[in-house]
C-alpha cells in the first residue's frame, strides 16, 4: 500500500487535488472582510460571490478581494502544473493533474466536499494545457459579460466554446479530460441553470 503513495503520479495527483480545495474566497473573505462567504449570497467561495456579498458591507474591498480570489484559484492548478511539467511528468500526468485541480476546488476536502463553481481553476489549468483554446473562450466569456451581463451562462457560454474549440485545433488529442472538466463545471452551474429558467439569476452589475 505504501508503495502506491511512493510513485510519483500519485503523489502529483494528491498534491493537486489538496491544493486545488484551498478555499481562496473563503479564506480572504474572513481574513480581510470579516465575512463568511459560505452563509452569504450563492454560498459559492468564488470570485462573483466574493464580489457581491463584499460590496454589501465594505464596497471598498469588494473589487481587491474579487481579483485577488479569481487570480489565487486560477494560479493554484497551474502552480502544481508547471512544477510537473519542469519535473518531467508525461502529457497524460499533466491531464491528470488539470481534473484533480478542478475536482479539488469543486469538491473542496477542506469544506466537507463542497466548494466553488470551478470556473477560475478550469481556466487556469486549460491557459497552461490548451493556450490557444482558452484564449478563444475568454474572448466569447468577456463578451458575454459585456452583453449578457449574466456570469453564469457567460461562464458556460466561455468553456463550451474552449470544448468545441479543442476539437477544431487539437483533433487529435485525447478529450477525454477536457470533457471531463466542462462537465464537472456543468454540474457545479446547475442551481444556476435552474434560477435562470426561473428567471431569478443574478446580473452583473
Amino acid at each position: 500500500m505504501m508503495e502506491f503513495f511512493y510513485n510519483t503520479n500519485v503523489q502529483f495527483f494528491i498534491l493537486a487535488y489538496l491544493v486545488g480545495g484551498i478555499p481562496f474566497g473563503l479564506l480572504l473573505t474572513k481574513k480581510f472582510a470579516g465575512i463568511d462567504i459560505k452563509a452569504n449570497g450563492s454560498g459559492s467561495i468564488g470570485a462573483t460571490n466574493v464580489l457581491r456579498v463584499v460590496k454589501e458591507s465594505k464596497p471598498q474591498l469588494a473589487n481587491k478581494l474579487s481579483i485577488a480570489t479569481l487570480v489565487l484559484d486560477a494560479f493554484k492548478g497551474v502552480l502544481i502544473l508547471g512544477i510537473a511539467y519542469f519535473a518531467g511528468m508525461s502529457e497524460a500526468t499533466l491531464w491528470g493533474i488539470a481534473v484533480l485541480a478542478v475536482v479539488g476546488h469543486c469538491f473542496s476536502p477542506y469544506l466537507n466536499f463542497e466548494g466553488g463553481k470551478g470556473i477560475a481553476t478550469g481556466m487556469g489549468v486549460m491557459m497552461f494545457m490548451l493556450p490557444q483554446e482558452t484564449f478563444i473562450a475568454l474572448v466569447v466569456w468577456a463578451i458575454a459579460v459585456k452583453t449578457i451581463r449574466i456570469s453564469s451562462i457567460s461562464s458556460l457560454l466561455g468553456v463550451t466554446t474552449l470544448l468545441i474549440a479543442s476539437f477544431y485545433i487539437h483533433p487529435a488529442m485525447p478529450h477525454a479530460p477536457v470533457v471531463l472538466i466542462v462537465f464537472i463545471l456543468y454540474y457545479k452551474h446547475i442551481p444556476n441553470v435552474i434560477r435562470l429558467l426561473k428567471g431569478e439569476e443574478t446580473r452583473v452589475v
